[in-house]
């Protein structure tokens, strides 16, 4: 068995009612779907990818910021 990561991932719904995921630790690391099960099945196909290229050239992967918190702010203009 390989090394074990552990990802953030930011999940987001488009004005189309698409689900869209990324995986901010990893460059280039994102995809959608049509439902949020769908979506989340698709980064983790996305993101095991990702490690694959790392891994045949032979780079390092980055290592995960902790993302603290999102927020709602909201302002009138």
């Amino acid at each position: 068995m390989g090394a074990r990561h552990v990802f953030q991932v930011i999940i987001e719904q488009d004005e189309a009612g698409w689900f869209v995921a990324e995986c901010t630790a990893l460059k280039g690391c994102y995809t959608q779907g049509k439902t949020y099960e769908e979506v989340v099945e698709n980064i983790r196909d996305v993101i095991a990818l990702c490690l694959e290229d790392y891994r045949k050239n032979r780079r390092k992967v980055p290592r995960q910021p902790e993302i603290i918190g999102i927020r709602r702010i909201e302002i009138s203009t």
